[in-house]
C-alpha cells in the first residue's frame, strides 16, 4: 500500500475544486459556472439570485460539475494498491475522524441530538423484513415496489421546494438517497440548486456542504479513482502544507489531545526503564516526541536511553519537504540539548507493509508502540484477504510491548452502506466544522474568509471527506471505526486494555483550557474520549 509520488498527485486537487471561493483567494481552481455572491460581511447574499424552485433547474449537464471532464491521465509506474485514492496519512488526523450503533434507519430524521441512532429500531426493522419474507416468500419484490412508489412521492415533494427554502444538511442527505436510488436526474437538480447555498468561507454547514457536494459530484461521475486522475489543480508546496497543518494544530485541539495523552501514557509506563524504544507508525514531523524527550530529561534518577523508530511513506516525506533524516536530526538536537542519549531509526515504508524486520526491536528494550490516527488507513477484511489492519495489531502483540497507544476518530465509516456512511460522515464533520469555528485560543484572529484558514480546511480536512463519500473498495482509504470495534480487534489479538490514569485526564484538561468550553472530556471504560458538545470525536486508549 505504499503511496508513491504518482498516486499522491492523482488526488491532489479534489478539495481545491470548490464553490464560491472569494476572488482574492489564490491559487485554488474554480471551473464551475455557479458562483455565490457574498455580501460585505463575507456571508452569502441569497437575495441576488433565486430560482423559483428546484424543478425549474435545467437537466444535469457536463458543465455543471466543477471536476475536469477530460479523459483520465495515465501515469507510468503507477503501482499503488490504492489506485487513485485520496490517501493522506501525514496530512490529516481526521479522516472527517461515532459509534457502532450510528447507522440510522431513517436518514431523513438525522439531527445532532440523534447522532447514534437506535439498535432497537434496527432490530425492529430486521424483524419486519423477516416477517415480510415469511409471508411473501424469498425474492419478493413487494419492498421494491413500495419503495419505488415512496421515492417518487418523496422526490416530487422535494423538487417543489423553492431553492431558498432548502436546508443544506437535509438536501445533502436527499442527494445521497437519490444517488442510492438511481434517481440521477433528481440528484443532479438538487446538487445544482445547492451550489448557491454553500461556500468555503461561510457558516460551518455552508463550508461542509461545499466539500460534501464535491464528493457527491465525484461519486456520481464515477467510482472515484478516474476522477482523481483528471484533476489538474494547484498543489501546495511542502512549506505551505506545513503552514496549513500548523494552523489546524493551533485552532482545534485534536492533534494536541493525541500527542499529550499518548505522551503521558508512555512516560508513566517507562518511568523505571533504562532503555526505551518508541515505534511511531505515523512519524510525520516527529513533533510529538519533542515534549516526551523534555519530560524524560526531568525524570528522577536521570533519563533513559531513548530510541525512536519512525514509520513513514511518501505523503509524510512530501509534507516535511524531505526524508526522515530531517526528523532524526531535529530530535537528536533536542535530545542533546536536554542530555538524553538518543538514536533514530528510519522505516520508510507504508504501515500496511511493515514486518518484524523493519522495526529492529532489540533485547533489553522497553517498547512503546504509537498508533496516531493511522490504523483506520490499513485495509481490513472487507478490503483485502490479507487484512493488514488485524495483521499489524497481531504483529505488535508479538513484539511484547510495554504499552501501545491508540488514537482514533470516533466514527463508523468502514463497512457501512453508502447512505449510512454518508450520514455518519455528515454528522461527524458538522461537529468538526462547528468546533473549528469556536473560540480560538490565545486571541488568534482568523475569520472565515482568511486564505490560510480556508487552505487549512481544504488541505487537511476536505480531502478525507471526499474520499469517504466518493470512493469505494481499495480506493476508499478513510475507513474509521469506533472504540468498541477497535477494542474487539485488540482483544482478539491478545492485547489487554490498560486504564488511563488521572494524570492523563488532567494533562489534557490543561490543553483544553485554551479552547471552547464546549469541548468535553469523558472517561469511558478505561479510555478517554474528547467530544464536541454531545458528539464524541476522538479517543485515546492504552493496551499491553
Amino acid at each position: 500500500m505504499q503511496t508513491s509520488q504518482k498516486s499522491r498527485n492523482t488526488g491532489a486537487g479534489i478539495h481545491n475544486r470548490v464553490y464560491n471561493q472569494p476572488e482574492s483567494i489564490e491559487p485554488f481552481c474554480l471551473t464551475g459556472s455557479h458562483f455565490q455572491i457574498l455580501n460585505n460581511n463575507g456571508y452569502p447574499d441569497h437575495t441576488r439570485h433565486q430560482e423559483p424552485s428546484v424543478v425549474s433547474s435545467p437537466a444535469l449537464k457536463d458543465q455543471f460539475f466543477t471536476l475536469e471532464s477530460s479523459p483520465p491521465v495515465e501515469y507510468s509506474g503507477y503501482n499503488s494498491s490504492f489506485g487513485g485514492s485520496l490517501s493522506s496519512n501525514s496530512r490529516s488526523p481526521f479522516s472527517p475522524q461515532a459509534s457502532s450503533q450510528s447507522c440510522l434507519s431513517n436518514l431523513h430524521n438525522s439531527s445532532p441530538d440523534n447522532t447514534y441512532g437506535s439498535p432497537i429500531s434496527s432490530g425492529v426493522e430486521q424483524a419486519l423484513r423477516d416477517i415480510e419474507t415469511n409471508l411473501l416468500g424469498p425474492g419478493s419484490d413487494f419492498e421494491e415496489i413500495t419503495s419505488s412508489f415512496d421515492n417518487k412521492s418523496k422526490y416530487h415533494k422535494i423538487l417543489q421546494l423553492p431553492i431558498q427554502n432548502l436546508d443544506v444538511k437535509q438536501t445533502l442527505i436527499d442527494i445521497a438517497h437519490a444517488i442510492d436510488d438511481g434517481a440521477i436526474e433528481v440528484a443532479g437538480k438538487l446538487m445544482e440548486a445547492l451550489e448557491s447555498k454553500v461556500s468555503v468561507a461561510g457558516e460551518p454547514i455552508e463550508r461542509l456542504g461545499a466539500y460534501m457536494l464535491e464528493g457527491l459530484k465525484a461519486r456520481q461521475l464515477s467510482s472515484g479513482s478516474s476522477i482523481y486522475k483528471k484533476l489538474r489543480c494547484y498543489e501546495p508546496n511542502p512549506k505551505e502544507l506545513m503552514s496549513y497543518m500548523s494552523i489546524l494544530y493551533e485552532i482545534c485541539p485534536y492533534y494536541k489531545f493525541a500527542y499529550t495523552s499518548a505522551n503521558v501514557v508512555i512516560k508513566e509506563a517507562m518511568q523505571y526503564e533504562s532503555q526505551v524504544h518508541v515505534i511511531d507508525f505515523l512519524i510525520a514531523q516527529g513533533s510529538q516526541w519533542v515534549q516526551l524527550i523534555e519530560d524524560l530529561a526531568k525524570r528522577p534518577g536521570g533519563p533513559p536511553r531513548l530510541r525512536v523508530t519512525g514509520v513513514d511513506d511518501y505523503d509524510s516525506s512530501y509534507a516535511r519537504g524531505g526524508g526522515m533524516h530531517l526528523v532524526g536530526q531535529r530530535l537528536a538536537k533536542v535530545a542533546e540539548a536536554h542530555g538524553v542519549a538518543f538514536e533514530f531509526h528510519e522505516a520508510a515504508i507504508s504501515g500496511s507493509e511493515v514486518n518484524w524486520g523493519n522495526l529492529r526491536v532489540q533485547p533489553g528494550e522497553a517498547l512503546a508502540v504509537n498508533f496516531p490516527y493511522v490504523l483506520h488507513h490499513m485495509p481490513d477484511e472487507s478490503v483485502s484477504t490479507t487484512n493488514h489492519r488485524d495483521r499489524l495489531i497481531r504483529l505488535v502483540k508479538q513484539l511484547n510491548p510495554k504499552v501501545v497507544t491508540l488514537l482514533e476518530q470516533e466514527s463508523n465509516t468502514n463497512t457501512s452502506s453508502f447512505s449510512k456512511r454518508f450520514v455518519e460522515a455528515l454528522d461527524y464533520y458538522t461537529a468538526m466544522f462547528e468546533s473549528i469555528d469556536a473560540k480560538l485560543p490565545r486571541n488568534i484572529v482568523m475569520p472565515r474568509d482568511d486564505k490560510r484558514r480556508i487552505s487549512a480546511e481544504q488541505n487537511c480536512v476536505a480531502r478525507d471527506m471526499v474520499n469517504i463519500v466518493a470512493c469505494e473498495d481499495t480506493d476508499r482509504v478513510e475507513r474509521h471505526e469506533p472504540l468498541d470495534k477497535w477494542r474487539f480487534r485488540f482483544q482478539a489479538a491478545g492485547l489487554v486494555a490498560q486504564p488511563l490514569s488521572y494524570a492523563v485526564l488532567t494533562a489534557v484538561q490543561e490543553v483544553l483550557r485554551e479552547f471552547s468550553e464546549l469541548f468535553r472530556l469523558q472517561p469511558r471504560d478505561g479510555a478517554l474520549v474528547l467530544g464536541w458538545k454531545n458528539r464524541p470525536m476522538v479517543t485515546c486508549s492504552a493496551w499491553r
